[in-house]
């Protein structure tokens, strides 16, 4: 059963810390699919990646090739096998979703206010039906975690 990991970007871009958590999904011999809501967002989020330094293999979902892409961008769910699935743009992910997966990722922008309401009401529903949740802020500087569901008391 997977667990999701909410992303509160405070620092980086999307494309830079989307490219990070896809490179380490990759390095964990996982699929990844970047679940977004937008075809225009996703159109530039693929050219970004294919602009930045070194190469991350990806597609845009809608190819002959979809199913054997490592990193397929996508507005719906499936398609290439993907163990890490990377929600952008206020993408909608289910329970099941999280389940069937490895890791799924909840990106959004700490300074946009729509995006800061639907991450919190993402969370109150995932967590309210018994999905694992963990909240990473980059405010300090460096990524660490902030919260998590259930919580895990120190001995």
């Amino acid at each position: 059963m997977g667990a999701a990991f909410f992303y509160h970007l405070t620092r980086n871009p999307l494309p830079v810390t989307l490219a990070s958590l896809a490179e380490k999904s990759l390095g964990a011999g996982w699929r990844v699919e970047v679940r977004g809501r937008s075809e225009a967002q996703l159109k530039s989020l693929d050219a970004a990646l294919w602009l930045r330094e070194g190469f991350l293999p990806h597609g845009l979902a809608g190819g002959a090739h979809d199913a054997a892409q490592p990193i397929l961008l996508t507005t719906s769910a499936g398609g290439n096998d993907a163990r890490c699935i990377i929600c952008v743009g206020g993408a909608e992910i289910s329970p099941e979703d999280i389940a069937e997966a490895d890791r799924v990722c909840i990106l959004f922008d700490g300074y946009d206010g729509a995006a800061l309401e639907h991450a919190r009401g993402q969370w109150k529903s995932l967590t309210a039906a018994g999905t694992q949740a963990q909240y990473w802020s980059e405010e300090s500087g460096k990524w660490q975690m902030k919260a998590q569901h259930p919580k895990v008391e120190n001995d």
